[in-house]
């Protein structure tokens, strides 16, 4: 055994806190529109967005989950409802700099859901924002983005052409990989691949993150292309697992009614679910599914809020988590 000190290690815990703007009250930001998934960031004192985080004390809070809604209160006076673990990050470098010998910390991701508003949060500097503006190529909704042809294919079709003798050995080659997670040559686009997509990104230098984080991809580019808004450390890896957990969980589990109001349209959980999902969903399939789950039971009242006739109003039917193990919404896009 080496006599050599071992590096002491810091626990850290990382929030990626959702809410939906068309059910967030009070969401006064002009510049977001409405029906779009929201994530709660905070400003660092490197000038870089983030998402909150921080340390878990061991002597204060008997589990990593307590401690993680202990201090978002103390720092945002946000009261968590729902919340997963996602994974835990421990790559060397996340937290340091070239050259650092101090305590390495290692972060264990969280997927929370909400629906506060703006004014409850407490900590200047932090406030909620458009998921998409950090992922832009993830929003399907309308069309496929133009990033993705324009400038995310061309960078790694370059990429995926060179030569791979140096890189550490995969099942799949960089050629499978950029076909299979961004969809071309046929393949389909998988919602559910956000991660995939970002270490892709990442691993052939095209993002922000892997320039500050040194890697030779990033380093031998002449230019970076803006790819999206960067984060703090690791931050933008953890809200891409957040992402894929959450797209891949509305499918069989109810998490969706997390986000909306006690009481809803159908029109309004429609583009709850196809703002997470990033894709345009079949109105009257859709519509269909619903009442085929039985996810939903109408309230007898309506709402006149929709800019036309009174709409439905309906809520989450409770009983299903009784009667079977998976009630989610097995939806598919409209392509």
């Amino acid at each position: 055994m080496s006599d050599q000190p071992l590096t002491p290690i810091e626990i850290g815990l990382t929030a990626a806190i959702v809410a939906m703007n068309g059910q967030v009250k009070g969401q006064a930001n002009s510049q977001i529109t409405s029906n779009e998934p929201l994530i709660l960031t905070a400003a660092g004192d490197d000038g870089l967005t983030g998402l909150p985080f921080g340390p878990f004390d061991a002597l204060r809070h008997r589990t990593f989950e307590i401690g993680l809604r202990a201090w978002v209160q103390e720092q945002t006076g946000l009261r968590l409802g729902y919340v997963e673990q996602l994974y835990t990050f421990g790559d060397r470098g996340r937290h340091a700099q070239p050259g650092d010998t101090e305590v390495h910390v290692a972060s264990i991701g969280y997927l929370a859901l909400t629906r506060v508003t703006d004014e409850a949060v407490r900590t200047p500097g932090a406030s909620f924002a458009p998921w998409y503006r950090f992922f832009p190529w993830e929003d399907w909704r309308k069309q496929p983005p133009e990033i993705i042809a324009r400038d995310i294919l061309p960078e790694l079709t370059r990429w995926a052409a060179q030569s791979e003798t140096d890189a550490p050995p995969r099942p799949l080659s960089r050629r499978d990989r950029v076909r299979l997670y961004f969809g071309t040559d046929g393949a389909p686009w998988d919602e559910e691949r956000v991660l995939d997509r970002y270490e892709l990104m990442y691993e052939a230098g095209l993002v922000e993150e892997a320039r500050r984080d040194s890697r030779p991809a990033a380093l031998a580019r002449k230019s970076q292309p803006s790819l999206g808004v960067s984060m703090r450390f690791d931050h933008r890896r953890i809200l891409a697992t957040a992402i894929a957990r959450l797209r891949a969980k509305l499918k069989y589990r109810p998490v969706v009614f997390e986000l909306l109001r006690d009481e809803f349209t159908l029109t309004e959980l429609q583009h709850t679910v196809e703002a997470i999902s990033g894709r345009h969903l079949h109105k009257q399939n859709f519509r269909r599914l619903v009442e085929n789950t039985a996810l939903v039971e109408p309230t007898g009242l309506t709402s006149t809020q929709t800019g036309g006739r009174p709409a439905a109003l309906f809520r989450f039917r409770r009983e299903v988590l009784q009667e079977r193990p998976a009630p989610g919404l097995r939806v598919r896009a409209r392509h």
